[in-house]
């Protein structure tokens, strides 16, 4: 196998793609971006990418969640949850926190330090970096024109850096979603403690259109773990919303929400259906009797008889 991830190396994204079983036997290739990522799935330079797409503190990960949307089809196999603390490195010459006047890192990253940053750093400007990786290592060229990064204990490891502090993340306990996606194929089967990830488009904006939506899920017990509204590009107005739910596509009421939803918004796009990280050995809310499989069975078999009492 052969995986890419939002480099350089070091980053939260290689620490969640070092989870995944059989990685150390495979290739990994970092790249710049989510958007060149998942570029590399779909032209089939890599089979899988890693990329971060929620956050505990900051919520979805815009870049992944635009760039998932659009573009070739991609499916979701796997999600990894990853603990996030945060170090504070200098380049050489620093020896003060006041000595700092600008500091670089990936924009989820100083959103998730901003009051650390406000009280110790209070005059030094953000110089936004591709990965947390990418603005450590920067203070590695002789040429860095900023003083400081913050970046993960990983890159601290793996590299001479200049440790200034240590945690300096505002939530102590903060964890990023990252989820393993590769092209098209076959959905994994069920475990019992699944999550299916959907886009849907907004097909026409209208009173009650987004609780037509929903409407398919509560009308059959699937419940939302997730739901974004993210700009579709086209113009003021236009969104596609992006929903994770708990289930598998192969369980009736998920199967049959899905189907409805493909009624209102034939551009619905699958993401896939997969096992939840976190942990639980059983769904977090058991679905009701009459949204259960068998229930779905014995009302599809008693329409059936309707239409063909010989059955």
């Amino acid at each position: 196998m052969n995986y890419t991830y939002l480099g350089p190396a070091g980053t939260f994204t290689e620490q969640a793609l070092l989870q995944v079983p059989g990685v150390q036997e495979g290739q990994r290739v970092s790249s710049t971006s989510v958007n060149l990522a998942l570029q590399r799935v779909r032209d089939g330079e890599s089979d899988a990418a890693m990329v971060p797409i929620e956050n505990s503190v900051e919520g979805g990960v815009s870049a992944t969640l635009d760039a998932i949307a659009s573009g070739g089809a991609l499916q979701i196999v796997r999600e990894v949850l990853v603990p996030i603390s945060f170090d504070l490195v200098a380049r050489e010459g620093i020896t003060s926190l006041e000595q700092i006047r600008t500091v670089s890192t990936h924009g989820h990253a100083i959103a998730q330090c901003r009051g650390w940053v406000q009280q110790h750093l209070p005059n030094a400007e953000f110089v936004p970096a591709s990965s947390t990786a990418a603005g450590a290592l920067g203070l590695l060229d002789p040429d860095c024109r900023y003083d400081a990064a913050i970046c993960s204990p990983l890159v601290l490891e793996q590299n001479d850096l200049k440790l200034m502090h240590r945690g300096v993340e505002d939530n102590t306990g903060a964890v990023t979603r990252f989820v393993l996606v590769t092209r098209p194929g076959p959905v994994p089967g069920p475990t019992g403690h699944d999550k299916t990830t959907v886009v849907i488009p907004l097909p026409e904006d209208h009173p009650g259109a987004l609780m037509e939506i929903l409407g398919q899920f509560a009308a059959r017990g699937v419940n939302l773990s997730r739901i974004e509204s993210r700009p579709t590009g086209e113009g003021l107005g236009s969104y596609f919303f992006s929903i994770d739910v708990e289930g598998h596509l192969s369980e009736a009421r998920v199967a049959d929400a899905l189907a409805g939803l493909h009624r209102i918004s034939p551009q619905i796009r699958f993401l896939g259906s997969y096992a939840n990280a976190n942990g639980v050995s059983e769904p977090a809310h058991s679905p009701a009797r009459h949204n259960t499989d068998q229930a779905f069975r014995q009302a599809h078999a008693w329409v059936g008889k309707l239409l063909d009492p010989q059955q």
